[in-house]
């Protein structure tokens, strides 16, 4: 199971005791005191049906509550894809706050793109840039953010996810350090591998250790907050024949591994210092 790592107490309550896990899920989400209007956003009838299922993997209020999101916020969601969260997050920040998605430059932004064509009073307002950046692309400039999200994706930067299989994750990094604001927040949800793993397998599996993640963040500059195990699984033994994709929401290892969920996550908090 994954170590022990600093944790915080969050609504008063200790989000887990040590590293072993030996509550269920639900009991785990119920540490976490959700923000109503998060819970809002999370229950409203304009979401997917088929994202809104698998709320019981992800637990989205919980966990956009555990990174403090507010609705005046700037916030920018790293590689939004098809928008699983975008679809939360841009009626919950429409009125009053901002969101940016950001991905490869353009193709990488169309899942959202085809929302904001398909819905634009809820989504058209959505702020479009190029992560990871390069010169002559637009991009979130810097100091702007209150919050930048990152849901599994640091697996697919230490493997070189589509930039011919170099590392670019400690770039990644970086660049999010440089769009917050000070005290700005880093929100990272990913795919844990267990610290005693053979380090190797990050660059195949699709997951990578807790400190890793640290490593690459702290060098950055963030300072680590704490960590969550809202999002843990421990059915989940991350040793799989296809990596963490033989399991939901690809299922590529067959219907024998429906029963595992989605994978074990890590859920950590990191702050842009003040000064």
């Amino acid at each position: 199971m994954p170590p022990a790592f600093p944790r915080i107490l969050f609504a008063g309550a200790l989000l887990l005791a040590g590293a072993t896990l030996t509550t269920g899920l639900a009991a785990q989400t119920a540490a976490i005191k959700v923000d109503p209007t998060i819970a809002a956003a999370v229950a409203a009838p304009t979401r997917t049906p088929a994202n809104a299922a698998r709320d019981v993997y992800r637990h989205p209020a919980e966990t956009l509550s555990f990174f403090g999101v507010k609705p005046t916020d700037t916030v920018v969601e790293i590689w939004p894809a098809g928008g699983w969260y975008t679809e939360i997050l841009a009626p919950y920040l429409k009125d009053k706050g901002t969101l940016w998605a950001v991905d490869f430059w353009p193709d990488g932004l169309k899942g959202i793109q085809a929302r904001q064509a398909k819905d634009a009073a809820l989504y058209g307002g959505i702020k479009l840039a190029a992560f990871p950046a390069s010169a002559g692309q637009p991009t979130v400039p810097a100091g702007s953010a209150d919050v930048v999200l990152t849901f599994r994706n640091v697996h697919n930067w230490q493997m070189g996810y589509k930039r011919d299989n170099q590392t670019y994750a400690q770039e990644a990094f970086d660049q999010m350090f440089a769009m917050l604001k000070p005290g700005g927040i880093l929100g990272v949800v990913d795919h844990r591998l267990p610290e005693s793993a053979d380090t190797a397998r990050e660059k195949s599996s699709g997951y990578v250790k807790v400190s890793t993640v640290r490593a690459l963040a702290e060098k950055a500059g963030f300072v680590f907050v704490g960590a969550s195990e809202i999002n843990a699984n421990p059915k989940d033994d991350t040793d799989h024949p296809n990596g963490v994709w033989t399991l939901l929401p690809g299922l590529r290892g067959g219907e024998e591994f429906r029963a595992i969920g989605e994978s074990d996550r890590m859920t950590l908090k990191f702050r842009k210092p003040q000064g």
